[in-house]
């Protein structure tokens, strides 16, 4: 605000409206943290995204600077300089200091944008402790300044600053022209400075979001090169060690969007609908004499959707509304998903007999959502959100405009007669139905499993050795491999809290079975019921019997890819295990080194867990003159050793040593598994190819 000897009706009529966003700034940007203020940068950058999406313009860059600033620019049109004739203000301070005013307005310039509600740039104004921004226009670049929201001139010469002396206009001001601009180019400069008063000390710009924003934006308006640079310098960015400059371009669509977010193994190919439709709706309308009166408009909703299923069960939607991403769906994501389950109903029904679908089966959202990675996108004029944020698109008449185009489209290709698309529906109708059942399958296991020894219940698998404690948090189960390992385990383990569950060699291969035949295999059934917090969908926690999982596998290759094929399993299936940290390798030992003792004193036993580790060890005892006996046992199993080497390298908590399994450990082995196991036979081939020169014969256990 301007002070009081200065305070005059000019700043009253610029600053009444932006002066209620400076008091309700969550009304406008969500919050005031770090949240708020990329709400802030979003609508910086979608005005320049929306300029391309209508054609004008091929570039966008953004700049995170040093000092805390960051600079918008794009190659559109320019922001118009010329006087708008009601309020008798350049284009350029109305865009800036006027709430709902811009070209999204009226219908003239943008058939469909993100910036709908039309406080965009004046919000952002209002919230700058300094905005600059300066506009390429029939050969001449013009230049603004604000502060707070306030129209006015910076003093400042060479390097800018927020905190610079600032001079505020006393009338209407022309932008001011700074300079030439070559003939033909238009663009748009925009940089400001985040208001420390309003934003909390901590919130920061993130490169992260921003880095995903922009690959998104590049998926969303094929062609648009985005480039983003942080000069900041911060710790744990990409940035840190100096200036870090990319570029996102991408010249496909949405469909190559769900192929970037797929992760897992497809049962389908990426399937690509669009369709339209048309309403009315009753709008307001201000006429030339200020009078407002309602008129009966017709809207065009345009729809394209691609998706695609996979193996997994896990579902990644994104919805888009003229390109602005709506994380909390809306009308059109409700549409969407009735058009599903309405398609899927009637397809599995009419292929009842061969799916062996009961009259009482009843698919359920969730079945059908299962394994989905899609993008659906509307664009129209002037939808409803709900709030400036913009994360809920509340169009009433798109819901069913969506779900009739994609019912249509996806009834005609499950439906289809060609060999491929038929074989390919089936396949996709079978996994449905799958789904169906295994949900169905794993609440009834969830109902009737509870916390009872092996006496009072029968549901538990006959080879489990439980353990007598209830307290979850202290109990710990061991994922044994092979029976001879499982009885050294028995005399090893703490019955107290510790239990035994053995399998037999390795497992289904899950990374390519359906969930039925997963929860119809022996062993990953078994594990599953163990644990007792079902699986998939249906998997709480809350409801886990042990406080840690722990994998003991042989220390050879094949024990190696066990815990490999568990590891998946616990991905796939029980992945908050993993997520909450409750998920273990353990670690035995692969060389026992008895060194000897001068006299009578007793040997000592020195347990090694590699060849490195071994080898060092060795140097070191004859660098001290000290003598081991040989040969130097390598255990080639956990059955190998008896109940107190075991209890003292492996299962003791005293002695023992466990690798906690992460998220990305655990991704990292399903992405290996993927590989080498999975259905999609050419990565593996190169592989083999790229690696086939470095293996070396010493490194193959045999």
């Amino acid at each position: 605000m301007a002070s009081s000897d200065n305070y005059n009706a000019r700043h009253l009529s610029v600053l009444e409206g932006l002066e209620a966003v400076r008091k309700r700034p969550g009304m406008y940007i969500g919050s005031t943290d770090s949240r708020g203020l990329m709400h802030c940068l979003w609508e910086i950058i979608d005005n320049s995204v929306d300029e391309a999406l209508g054609g004008f313009g091929q570039a966008i860059g953004v700049v995170l600077h040093a000092d805390g600033s960051v600079e918008v620019q794009d190659d559109g049109r320019g922001i118009p300089v010329d006087v708008e004739p009601k309020t008798g203000l350049s284009g350029l301070e109305v865009v800036f200091t006027k709430l709902h005013a811009g070209g999204k307005f009226g219908g003239g310039s943008y058939s469909a944008s993100g910036g709908l509600h039309g406080v965009g740039a004046s919000v952002v104004n209002a919230l700058s402790a300094r905005l600059d921004v300066e506009v390429d226009r029939g050969g001449k670049t013009y230049g603004m300044q604000f502060r707070r929201g306030e129209p006015g001139k910076f003093t400042d010469k060479g390097r800018k600053k927020a905190d610079a002396t600032f001079t505020p206009h006393e009338s209407a001001t022309p932008p001011e022209i700074i300079g030439k601009a070559k003939r033909g180019v238009t663009g748009t400069r925009i940089r400001y400075w985040a208001d420390d008063h309003i934003f909390t000390p901590d919130a920061k710009f993130s490169y992260e979001d921003l880095q995903n924003r922009a690959r998104q934006t590049s998926f969303l308006v094929p062609g648009l090169r985005i480039t983003l640079r942080d000069e900041r310098g911060l710790p744990g960015t990409p940035g840190a060690e100096g200036p870090h400059e990319e570029i996102f371009q991408h010249d496909g669509g949405i469909s190559e969007f769900v192929d970037y977010l797929s992760s897992d193994s497809p049962v389908t190919d990426i399937w690509r609908f669009q369709g339209s439709g048309s309403f009315h709706e009753k709008v307001p309308v201000i006429d030339n004499n200020g009078r407002s009166h309602i008129e009966d408009v017709q809207r065009v909703c345009e729809v394209d959707v691609a998706l695609r299923w996979g193996i997994g069960y896990d579902t990644s939607l994104r919805t888009f509304v003229n390109i602005i991403a709506t994380p909390k769906g809306g009308t059109h994501s409700a549409g969407f998903e009735q058009a599903l389950l309405k398609s899927f109903r009637k397809n599995v029904e009419a292929n009842a007999r061969k799916l062996k679908f009961g009259q009482k089966d009843k698919l359920e959202k969730d079945d059908v959502l299962a394994g989905l990675t899609a993008v659906l996108t509307v664009r129209l004029a002037e939808p409803q959100f709900e709030g400036q944020t913009k994360e809920i698109l509340g169009t009433p008449q798109v819901r069913q405009i969506v779900s009739k185009v994609v019912e249509k489209a996806l009834n005609e290709r499950l439906g289809s007669t060609k060999r491929a698309e038929k074989a390919e529906a089936s396949t996709l109708l079978e996994k449905v139905v799958n789904e169906m059942k295994s949900r169905v399958s794993a609440r009834m296991h969830k109902e009737t499993q509870r916390r009872k020894t092996a006496l009072e219940s029968s549901t538990l698998p006959t080879k489990l050795l439980d353990c007598r404690s209830k307290e979850v948090g202290k109990s710990e189960l061991f994922i044994v491999e092979g029976d001879s390992a499982l009885g050294t385990a028995r005399l090893a383990r703490s019955s107290e809290y510790q239990a035994l569950l053995p399998i037999r060699g390795k497992i289904l291969n899950v990374q390519k079975a359906s969930i039925s035949d997963m929860l119809s295999n022996a062993e990953c059934a078994a594990m599953i019921q163990v644990i007792g917090a079902g699986s998939g969908r249906s998997f709480d926690i809350e409801q886990a019997r042990y406080g840690k999982i722990i994998l003991m596998t042989d220390a050879d290759v094949d024990g190696a890819h066990i815990r490999t094929l568990l590891l998946t399993l616990f991905y796939r299936y029980m992945r908050p295990m993993i997520e909450h940290g409750r998920v273990y390798a353990a670690v035995p030992p692969l060389h026992r080194i008895e060194v000897i003792n001068p006299g009578s004193k007793q040997n000592e036993v020195v347990y090694t867990y590699s060849e490195s580790e071994m080898n060092k060890l060795l140097a070191q005892l004859e660098r001290d003159g000290r003598r081991y006996k040989e040969p130097i046992q390598r255990y080639k199993g956990l059955g190998e050793m008896d109940a107190d080497q075991l209890a003292e390298t492996t299962m003791d908590p005293r002695h023992r040593m466990l690798r906690r399994v992460g998220i990305d450990h655990a991704q990292a082995a399903e992405e290996v598994f993927d590989l080498l196991m999975g259905s999609d036979v050419a990565p593996r081939k190169k592989f083999i190819i790229d690696g086939a020169d470095d293996l070396e014969r010493e490194r193959i256990d045999v």
